[in-house]
C-alpha cells in the first residue's frame, strides 16, 4: 500500500472493523513503523499518542485484533482494517469503542454464532437438534415461519409481526448454513439484482 504518512505529521487514522458483523470497533492511530509490525504479524498495532510508543492492542487484556484485510481510503491516507477480535476491544469491556444502542449488524454475528454450532455442536443447543432432522426439516421451518409472518402481519399485533420475522430470519440463516451459504452471497446477488 502507498500510504501518505507525510499529509498528516507522519500519523495515519485506522478504521477498525469487525470482519463479519461489520462493525465498527475503534479508531487508532499507526506510523510507518506501526503498520510495518501490522503487517508482519498480523496483529493491529497502533501509535499511542498519549504513551508516545507503538502499542498492540491486547497487550495487557490479550483481546487482540487479527487483521483479516486491509483498505485504503482514495487520499491514501486513511486505513480501514477488518478483524478477527479476541474479545471485547474497548477498555470498558465493551465490544466496540462506540456506544451504540445495539449491535446493528447482530443478524451478521448470528450467522457466525449458527456457524459455530455447526462446526462446534453444542448438546442441547436448537441449532443442534434442528441440524439432527435434516434439510427437509430445516425447510419446512421456514416455510411454517414464513406462513406465521404473513398471518402475523395481516391480523396479529406488530409485536407478534416481530417476532415471527425474527423466527424467520433465524431458521432461514439456518437453512442458508444448511446449504453452506452465506448473508454475504446473498448480499452480493441484491446488490447484482439492484443494479
Amino acid at each position: 500500500m502507498n500510504i501518505d504518512f507525510n499529509k498528516t505529521d507522519g500519523l495515519v487514522p485506522v478504521i477498525i472493523q469487525d470482519e463479519h458483523t461489520l462493525e465498527v470497533l475503534m479508531l487508532g492511530y499507526m506510523n510507518q513503523e506501526a503498520y510495518d509490525k501490522t503487517v508482519a504479524e498480523n496483529v493491529v498495532t497502533f501509535f499511542s499518542r498519549s504513551k508516545n510508543r507503538l502499542w498492540t492492542k491486547g497487550e495487557t487484556s490479550k483481546n487482540y485484533l487479527h487483521v483479516k484485510t486491509m483498505h485504503i481510503d482514495c487520499d491514501n491516507d486513511t486505513l480501514l482494517i477488518k478483524v478477527s477480535a479476541d474479545g471485547p476491544t474497548c477498555h470498558t469491556g465493551s465490544r466496540s469503542c462506540f456506544q451504540t444502542e445495539y449491535n446493528q449488524n447482530f443478524i451478521m454475528q448470528l450467522e457466525g454464532i449458527i456457524a459455530d454450532r455447526y462446526a462446534n455442536p453444542v448438546e442441547g443447543s436448537y441449532v443442534n437438534k434442528l441440524r439432527k432432522k435434516g434439510l427437509n426439516k430445516i425447510a419446512q421451518k421456514v416455510g411454517e415461519e414464513g406462513v406465521e409472518t404473513v398471518i402475523a402481519a395481516l391480523a396479529e399485533t406488530e409485536t407478534d409481526l416481530i417476532n415471527e420475522a425474527s423466527d424467520l430470519v433465524f431458521h432461514l440463516l439456518v437453512l442458508l448454513r444448511e446449504k453452506n451459504l452465506t448473508l454475504e452471497r446473498i448480499a452480493k446477488n441484491l446488490e447484482e439484482r439492484h443494479r
